[in-house]
């Protein structure tokens, strides 16, 4: 882990990701600017707001998909101990449903990883300035899907059941319903993704981050 003793000018940043050669990558990138230096690392999210507690960096740069607590409920938890921090989401997944949970989390930015270098510091900069940072590519995908009619609980729910292969019949029995309510859920559903069956209903809703694949 990369730790330097930094001025007090400096934006300390804390790093959060569950590989430790990504983490070593941003670190390295930080430690070259002369105003931002990297005071601790953390590979989940429980690490991370244990980390956050006991270093206070001035931003924390945060995945999202990590074992055990993920960056969302990471993210609350440090915005509950601390309403003001800055946190940066830094990702490979690029869907709008997994951004808006993260910034209604309290996350300031949601940047992927494919981001160029300079994007990525400019990034760290405006959110710790108290500004938004968020990556073109999900700017455009949450404009886009900006008025569509929200995915309910339930939704969510026939949608997991539906990608791990349960038939109509399952999964009303699990839910509790009957099976034409099921179908009539369905159809609802597809409509609302923009999508005609089941297994393109659950293409786009892991590209967009309502499950994960």
């Amino acid at each position: 882990m990369s730790v330097n003793s930094t001025p007090a000018a400096s934006i300390r940043v804390l790093i959060v990701d569950d590989h430790p050669i990504v983490r070593e990558g941003i670190a390295a990138l930080i430690d070259r600017q002369p105003a931002m230096a990297v005071v601790g690392e953390a590979a989940n999210g429980d690490e991370a707001v244990q980390r956050f507690r006991e270093l206070r960096p001035d931003v924390t740069l945060m995945d999202v998909q990590m074992p055990g607590t993920d960056g969302v409920a990471a993210i609350e938890a440090i915005r509950h101990l601390s309403p003001k921090a800055a946190i940066l989401v830094l990702t490979t997944y690029p869907g709008d449903a997994q951004a808006v949970r993260a910034i209604q989390a309290g996350a300031a930015g949601y940047l992927l990883k494919n981001s160029i270098r300079k994007e990525l510091i400019d990034a760290i900069q405006a959110v710790h300035t108290g500004r938004r940072a968020v990556s073109p590519d999900i700017a455009h995908a949450l404009a886009a899907h900006a008025l569509d009619e929200r995915l309910t609980e339930r939704d969510l729910a026939i949608l997991r059941l539906v990608a791990d292969g349960h038939a109509n019949k399952q999964i009303a029995w699990r839910l509790g319903v009957s099976i034409d309510t099921i179908k009539a859920n369905l159809k609802h559903l597809f409509a609302k993704l923009g999508v005609e069956d089941r297994t393109h209903a659950v293409t786009v809703a892991a590209r967009r981050g309502f499950i994960e694949r």
